[in-house]
């Protein structure tokens, strides 16, 4: 499975199954991406990137990837953790993946409703 950036400076490869696939609605996704923010993870030896990557550490758990040239939210990165989520939206072509849950749904914008069906927390 491979992804990149818009402008393609960034371009990386999952070599693992990604697991955990969802979409976030707390502020600070929704301010990066525009709206929500749709990843799943991999260990990080699962996942090869290339090129210059930014990283803004937006807490004090995690921090956040992105392509300098054209702006990108590629990569979200816990402090504590040995994982790595990534873009879903980044990826090239079919994704054969399925959204399993809804998070921070508390802090979602008031301008949607979530009425997928898929699980909430």
């Amino acid at each position: 499975m491979n992804g990149s950036c818009l402008c393609g400076s960034v371009r990386y490869r999952v070599t693992g199954a990604p697991k955990g696939a969802s979409c976030c609605h707390c502020s600070q996704c929704r301010k990066q991406s525009g709206h929500v923010w749709s990843s799943a993870h991999v260990p990080d030896a699962d996942l090869a990137i290339e090129g210059d990557v930014r990283w803004y550490q937006s807490s004090g758990k995690a921090r956040r990837g992105f392509c300098p040239t054209c702006g990108s939210f590629l990569f979200w990165k816990s402090a504590d953790d040995d994982h790595m989520s990534f873009s879903l939206g980044s990826l090239d072509g079919a994704t054969g993946l399925s959204l399993e849950k809804h998070i921070f749904t508390a802090d979602k914008g008031d301008y949607y409703q979530i009425s997928d069906g898929v699980p909430q927390s």
